[in-house]
């Protein structure tokens, strides 16, 4: 296997930031006590495709509740190499559970980025049989996978980004 990426937590600076902006009814107390218990993300077997995501804080979804949830993850991927993010498997065969950009694109240029490429997700729980989701803190809800990718022949792009979602245009 290729080893082509590294997760590191946000800054605690940064994670407090973010996630005082989603849940501005929060504390920065209550947002470091949040910071120390991030783990990064890891796979659950030696055959497992994607790395687990863990909920910072424990979070319910009833149906078609949505929830912004700021990871305090960020990805230095390789060039030539995305992350791609969906919600866990049983999660959202279970319940329906769905990123609201049906496939979380992250790519490598993004850890330089001014936000230090903090990795967001947007969840809704789009069960059509009544159920409520509860994610208790610690557990996974959401998992990458690393994919190579290329490009045509005739790329000439010399952009660089530096922002998050939608910083491309």
């Amino acid at each position: 296997m290729q080893r082509i990426a590294k997760f590191h937590k946000v800054s605690p600076e940064q994670f407090e930031k973010d996630w005082l902006d989603t849940f501005p009814q929060s504390t920065p107390e209550e947002a470091a006590e949040i910071y120390e218990s991030i783990k990064l993300p890891k796979r659950a077997t030696s055959g497992s495709a994607g790395y687990d995501f863990f909920a910072p804080k424990t979070f319910t979804l009833a149906p078609s509740e949505t929830i912004k949830i700021p990871t305090g993850i960020r990805a230095e991927i390789a060039d030539g190499w995305v992350l791609k993010c969906y919600p866990r498997s049983g999660l959202g065969f279970k319940f329906r559970l769905q990123l609201n950009n049906t496939v979380g694109i992250i790519d490598s240029d993004y850890f330089k980025s001014d936000n230090e490429g903090h990795i967001f997700a947007k969840l809704t729980n789009d069960s059509n049989e009544g159920k409520t989701l509860e994610v208790a803190g610690g557990s996974g809800f959401m998992q990458g996978i690393f994919v190579e990718y290329g490009i045509t022949v005739d790329d000439e792009v010399t952009a660089e980004r530096n922002g998050g979602f939608g910083s491309t245009g």
